[in-house]
């Protein structure tokens, strides 16, 4: 979510009165600079803060083919390839995050304010086509933040749905007949939340102020520890979308540092800090005011032979909001991974 910070001194703040909405007040740690390989059309809904969080679709029968399924905010889904052409829209009214399980798409459903849902649809890769399946409730609250365990076939969905002030609920959705979605267990964090990954039983969430909380279910309960604060170095608020990808036998955490337009990367599991990228200004155009992210490893063609990464971008002007895809294989080249 784009917010303005307030900058405490009245001089201060006078200085800041002439600054572009987008510039950030504080930079962390100098990222390497890396470019978008690819973008997908425009959202459409035009002049406004409405694309958000992406997901992506690998073909198991084909693993280099993969599709985009991304969110416009205030209208529904939309379907990419990986040439950023649009092949498929639902219509959804205010859907906020989204993620796949096979062919099954879930996002966090904000159309009623006070009752959170998840929204549910299937998946037709080969026409391709969303179909919607129906709304589960998800409690009280506005719901935000949403990421899926990554299972199976066959197995249950484990969905994580965030409502906005922080409150995380992870349990069970079942898509056989009317969607349900019954509550395994559930932590508060202290304010506002979106962004969040799963790294098998543990989740990862997003504090948009504070920085990036491990939650790991035990014998006791939730064991909640904050393992990368907000510093103004690795992380300027706010911290937003979160991803983890494989790479070389090791995996990592991936968060916007919304702040600074910057992209900290963390080693897994014990959150080692590796550095930060940001996608500068190249053919397609710099990333700023990043909301949601993803990657994936894989060989996905010529294009992206080594992975993808795909970052929301704040401010496509003059053209509404879309979403930039860059190679891996140059992030890790740019981090020495």
């Amino acid at each position: 979510m784009r917010k303005f910070h307030l900058v405490a001194g009245a001089a201060f703040g006078l200085a800041l009165a002439g600054c572009a909405a987008h510039e950030p007040v504080f930079t962390g740690l100098p990222p390497v600079p890396v470019t978008a390989s690819g973008e997908t059309a425009p959202v459409g809904t035009s002049r406004a803060d409405a694309a958000d969080d992406p997901a992506i679709w690998v073909d198991p029968a084909n693993p280099s083919r993969a599709l985009i399924v991304a969110t416009d905010k205030k209208a529904g889904l939309h379907v990419y390839d990986l040439s950023g052409k649009g092949v498929a829209f639902a219509k959804a009214g205010l859907v906020n995050n989204v993620d796949v399980a096979g062919d099954v798409i879930v996002a966090s459903d904000r159309n009623d304010g006070a009752n959170a849902h998840l929204a549910v649809f299937r998946l037709d890769p080969h026409a391709p086509g969303i179909t919607p399946l129906g709304r589960a409730a998800a409690g009280p609250g506005e719901a935000y933040g949403l990421c899926l365990k990554r299972s199976a076939p066959g197995e249950p969905i484990t969905a994580a749905l965030i409502v906005k002030d922080g409150m995380v609920r992870v349990g069970t959705l079942t898509t056989d007949g009317t969607p349900r979605f019954a509550v395994t267990w559930e932590h508060k964090i202290p304010t506002q939340s979106e962004g969040c990954v799963f790294d098998g039983d543990t989740l990862y969430v997003g504090e948009e102020d504070a920085g990036i909380w491990r939650l790991t279910p035990g014998p006791n309960g939730i064991e909640a520890a904050m393992v990368a604060p907000v510093d103004n170095q690795r992380l300027v608020a706010d911290v937003e979308g979160l991803a983890t990808i494989d790479h070389k036998g090791a995996r990592y955490l991936i968060a916007s540092s919304q702040g600074d337009n910057a992209f900290a990367v963390f080693r897994l599991p014990a959150m080692d800090y590796v550095g930060r990228f940001s996608v500068a200004a190249g053919a397609l155009g710099a990333v700023s005011e990043t909301d949601g992210i993803e990657a994936v490893a894989g060989n996905f063609g010529s294009a992206f032979p080594d992975g993808l990464f795909i970052a929301q971008d704040g401010d496509n002007a003059p053209k509404a909001q879309n979403f930039k895809l860059v190679r891996w294989d140059h992030i890790a080249a740019a981090l020495g991974l």
